[in-house]
């Protein structure tokens, strides 16, 4: 299927690792000129290089915080300005988990961490939409992907139950308010999902269990397992991407507003 996406203009926060960096590279196998975003220049040029060598698509690295106005602004204004136009924004840019002192028990939790994170991924998506839905309006075509998660229907860390939940309400608001302009916004909840970090994290479970790492996976991910899903595996990394990038998509205009959920399979609740 031709997803009509060749020539097309991104951007993704969280670009260099994990979820982000492999929607970006999806996005670049489909014919579009990525600019990736994260705060460490480092790690975003070497993915930059990486992902241009491989697709052949232009690959831009722009570091910039966005819990700042300030740097959200001027790194979206020159990533319309490198790749000449603003097509398709995936709010991509937070890392997984949350402050530690912000996912534990009430009295455990730091008022200013508990703030911090949600500052990152909620109102840092909000400054990114904001600041990319002009450039949008101007062609008439615009896709916006939030990357979320299923902590939003998980009751336990309060952290990351509140930036998940609310960045589904903020789907919503902006799919009714934009859609006139002819863009689509979107949500991705993620599950457990295989990235750079599984490899290590996988045998400290192992290390736990007492068991060969080999064997962690199958296990937990049994569909009679609490983390286990329909499936009986984890979800990998490129996986979300194949979500995100139809999303981002000609193809996807009868879907906005919505909440897609892509975790395997994950749980036992019914949704309608």
């Amino acid at each position: 299927m031709d997803l009509g996406l060749r020539g097309k203009r991104a951007i993704v926060t969280g670009g260099s690792l994990g979820i982000g960096k492999a929607i970006a590279r999806e996005l670049a196998r489909e014919g579009v000129d990525v600019a990736i975003v994260a705060r460490t220049k480092d790690q975003l040029e070497a993915t930059a290089r990486e992902l241009a060598a491989e697709t052949g698509q232009r690959v831009i690295p722009l570091a910039a915080d966005v819990t700042s106005k300030a740097q959200v602004d001027e790194m979206v204004a020159q990533a319309a300005a490198q790749l000449g136009g603003l097509d398709i924004l995936v709010n991509s840019g937070s890392p997984p988990g949350g402050s530690a002192t912000a996912t534990g028990p009430i009295e455990t939790v730091v008022d200013e961490d508990l703030l911090h994170d949600f500052n990152v991924k909620y109102v840092g998506a909000l400054r990114c939409a904001r600041a990319a839905i002009p450039h949008m309006k101007e062609r008439g075509w615009g896709r916006i992907i939030n990357i979320s998660g299923t902590n939003a229907r998980n009751a336990g860390n309060l952290s990351c139950g509140a930036r998940n939940t609310s960045l589904v309400h903020l789907t919503k608001t902006l799919a009714v308010q934009v859609g006139r302009f002819g863009i689509t916004v979107n949500c991705v909840h993620p599950g457990t999902t295989r990235t750079e970090r599984t490899p290590r994290l996988l045998a400290a479970r192992a290390k736990e269990l007492g068991v060969a790492a080999g064997d962690v996976e199958s296990r937990d991910f049994a569909p009679d397992s609490p983390r286990g899903n329909a499936i009986c595996r984890m979800v990998d990394a490129a996986e979300i991407a194949y979500v995100t990038v139809f999303l981002a998509s000609d193809k996807a205009w009868a879907v906005s507003g919505e909440l897609v959920v892509a975790t395997g399979g994950a749980g036992r609740a019914v949704y309608y």
